[in-house]
């Protein structure tokens, strides 16, 4: 059974190379994948790096824990360390379901999910908060 998910994509370090990694990797491991467009934004923690980001949205076989598990595999992969996001890579929804919860409310996520195909209210049920 394919399931419907929205991956977060962020980078505050050589941000185009490292957002075109990850949408080249999100391709591959998502099916019937679209891309939001890119948005620069501030680092919400006030440290006044800029940050590009990106939604992809997509289709997987697989479960849960193991989308989260190959995120996270490519946030290690690009030698993301605390200072330095090479990377970083969101599970924000999957079947439904809402992850990272702290993220939804931030201006660039309602802004970019309105680009994906399969983000009309009904589907995403805060309801089933993660």
């Amino acid at each position: 059974m394919a399931h419907q998910v929205i991956i977060a994509l962020g980078s505050n370090n050589r941000q185009n190379a490292h957002i075109q990694w990850a949408s080249q990797r999100m391709a591959l491991l998502l099916e019937q994948t679209s891309f939001s467009k890119i948005l620069w934004t501030k680092d919400v923690k006030g440290s006044g790096r800029l940050y590009m980001n990106r939604l992809v949205a997509g289709y997987t076989e697989l479960a849960v824990d193991d989308v989260e598990q190959i995120l996270k595999s490519y946030e290690a992969e690009s030698h993301r360390t605390p200072d330095q996001i090479t990377i970083d890579l969101d599970l924000m929804l999957y079947d439904g379901n809402l992850y990272h919860l702290r993220d939804w409310p931030r201006p660039y996520i309602s802004l970019l999910i309105s680009e994906l195909p399969f983000t009309e209210e009904p589907l995403i049920d805060a309801t089933k908060r993660k």
